[in-house]
């Protein structure tokens, strides 16, 4: 079965990964059948580059793409490029829907990374304002002060 995955290149803590179709036995970095991209995960965003063509081929043909390589997909419309190619919408409706998806999944990452920074900075502000500690609660001191007394009876 041949497989739609990720092949690591680069040197090392610089990964940079070719998204290639190979057969699923192969090793990670082993021979592959074809290249069909690269993303380059060192950069924010970061940047994909795909032969959105050879890609829509290979998933045409039967070729099943990993979980990442299955995102990476979906995040540059290829995914929804093929579904409304079936369900036969015309070249410009396609387009027009893939534009639409891309600046929809651009605008989530954006909003996404600005909550990140907001809760990052709550948390650094809480982290650095001192510690107040909450006297006890008179509830339970009392049930200690109202405890009978023991008395022996011998």
């Amino acid at each position: 079965m041949v497989k739609l995955r990720l092949r690591r290149r680069g040197r090392k803590k610089a990964p940079f990964y070719d998204i290639v179709a190979i057969d699923g036995r192969a090793r990670r970095d082993g021979a592959s059948i074809e290249r069909i991209g690269f993303i380059d995960p060192m950069t924010n965003p970061k940047s994909t580059v795909l032969n959105v063509e050879r890609a829509l081929y290979w998933l045409s043909v039967g070729a099943q793409p990993t979980e990442i390589v299955r995102q990476i997909l979906s995040r540059e419309g290829v995914l929804l490029r093929r579904h409304l190619a079936f369900k036969g919408k015309t070249e410009a409706e396609i387009d027009a829907a893939v534009f639409q998806h891309r600046e929809a999944t651009a605008s989530r990452w954006n909003r996404l990374k600005e909550r990140r920074v907001q809760r990052d900075e709550a948390r650094a502000k809480a982290a650095a304002a001192p510690v107040e500690e909450a006297p006890a609660p008179a509830a339970e001191a009392a049930p200690a002060a109202e405890a009978p007394a023991e008395t022996s009876a011998e």
